[in-house]
């Protein structure tokens, strides 16, 4: 798929004017990042929200929480700048692996190891080029909750309050587990040849595998027995059965799978995943605890009592060693999706948090068009 096709028409692109230094102690030349934007910039510059996506997503907030956006509910045009990026790394717009390295051929396997930290990093680039003052709150889900968390300590001056959904202070070691059976059925298509590979001949059988695993950490039991139960295809999806023979929780395992070859780079995949392991707010901090005890900004933590990845101990642990934290159950029964399926559900209580914690910022003309350092 192109990549005019797989942004959308709403995306602008940022080039940052010098290299992003990474945590690695290189550096990345030619910082591209897709963004979008929603409302406008006041001019004082302080209306400002950030929000941070999960692993395969886009600058399309809009698109994916839906619920959350619209007039009167968290994140209102109206009221905010609302500013969401496509993650370094990945494969809509931002500077990955399928991106030119400066001798013009794509990065591929050459692509640098990244962290968290890069990433939010390169956001914090793009909040100063647009001239962000203040930041009313940064909220994410999954990986976009532990950037969201990490922008509280790379950014405490700027960042007034945080929501993190769905997410952890640092990556367990179950979830490092489930990423590293990911990266196993990538290695494992012969086409993969750790990176190093033709783009117009993708391992894309690893890649449907690696997404099929990760399907199965995205939802329960109690989700998929209530969808599926043991019913075939054609009785789930009638005419829209692949395989209505087969049991409809085997195909809808495969045509996700199948879904995310047609629009996601394999090694961009692999990247962000590696990044995902990286994240340990405790890293040259002094220990997860030390580092929680130092975010000063009240934090909304979302947990999903039937997620199997980010398991709600999780979340009970970010809340027990924050200064400010308030703690809400989501109530869903998809597991860890449920930040996207049923984020109708914690809107209001999202809406509630910041009503306390977040003053709604003065009125005020807006500000300025954005500069010419964006096409």
């Amino acid at each position: 798929m192109s990549l005019s096709r797989r942004l959308s028409g709403h995306t602008r692109l940022f080039t940052a004017g010098k290299p992003l230094a990474l945590e690695s102690g290189g550096s990345l030349p030619g910082l591209q990042l897709a963004f979008r934007t929603w409302g406008r910039l006041n001019t004082r510059g302080d209306n400002a929200v950030i929000v941070c996506h999960a692993l395969t997503g886009t600058a399309d907030a809009d698109a994916w929480w839906a619920p959350l956006f619209g007039p009167g509910r968290a994140l209102d045009p109206a009221q905010h700048f609302i500013v969401c990026s496509n993650a370094l790394g990945s494969c809509y717009g931002s500077t990955g692996p399928t991106s030119p390295a400066p001798d013009g051929r794509p990065w591929g396997a050459r692509f640098p190891a990244i962290t968290i930290r890069d990433q939010v990093q390169a956001q914090i680039s793009l909040a100063e080029a647009l001239g962000i003052r203040r930041i009313r709150f940064v909220i994410g889900g999954s990986m976009g909750g532990l950037q969201a968390l990490e922008w509280a300590l790379l950014d405490p001056d700027r960042v007034e309050a945080v929501a993190c959904i769905a997410a952890s202070g640092k990556h367990s070691a179950w979830c490092m587990a489930w990423s590293e059976a990911q990266r196993l059925a990538l290695a494992g298509d012969p086409r993969y040849r750790d990176g190093d590979y033709d783009p117009a001949d993708p391992p894309l059988a690893g890649l449907a595998a690696a997404r099929a695993m990760a399907m199965v950490s995205y939802r329960s039991p109690v989700s998929l027995g209530r969808r599926f139960g043991r019913s075939l295809g054609g009785e789930v999806f009638g005419a829209h059965a692949s395989t209505p023979g087969d049991y409809a929780v085997r195909g809808w395992l495969r045509h996700h799978g199948e879904a995310l070859i047609r629009r996601f780079d394999p090694h961009s995949y692999r990247v962000l995943l590696d990044a995902m392991d990286s994240h340990d707010l405790g890293r040259g901090r002094g220990g997860c605890a030390t580092a929680l005890g130092r975010i000063h900004q009240p934090v909304l933590v979302g947990s999903i009592p039937s997620d199997a990845l980010y398991v709600p101990e999780d979340q009970l642990y970010l809340a027990s060693q924050l200064m400010r934290a308030q703690l809400v159950a989501i109530d869903s029964e998809h597991g860890h999706d449920g930040f996207l399926i049923d984020a109708a559900r914690f809107e209001p209580a999202l809406r509630r948090f910041l009503a306390e914690f977040v003053p709604a910022a003065p009125a005020a003309f807006p500000g300025p068009a954005l500069r010419p350092i964006y096409h």
